[in-house]
């Protein structure tokens, strides 16, 4: 297992992130599932608002919204 952690330190991010998401895909191909783990595919959504908001008000909103 420290040879695979070795070489994936030595991958760029996005390479990662690849490797991150087949791992996921495997897990859920054989119905293993991770308790308390968020995919982040909505990453950038609201890039947008960052223009209007603070990230503290954003904050502030997205805990208002999980009540």
């Amino acid at each position: 297992m420290d040879e695979v952690y070795e070489l994936f330190k030595m991958l760029p991010d996005d390479l990662k992130r690849e490797v991150l998401d087949y791992i996921e895909f495997l897990l859920e191909r054989k119905g293993i599932k991770r308790a308390g783990t968020l995919k982040m595919e909505w990453k950038g959504a609201l890039r947008e608002l960052g223009k209007r908001y603070t990230s503290v008000e954003l904050q502030h909103k997205s805990l208002e919204w999980w009540g």
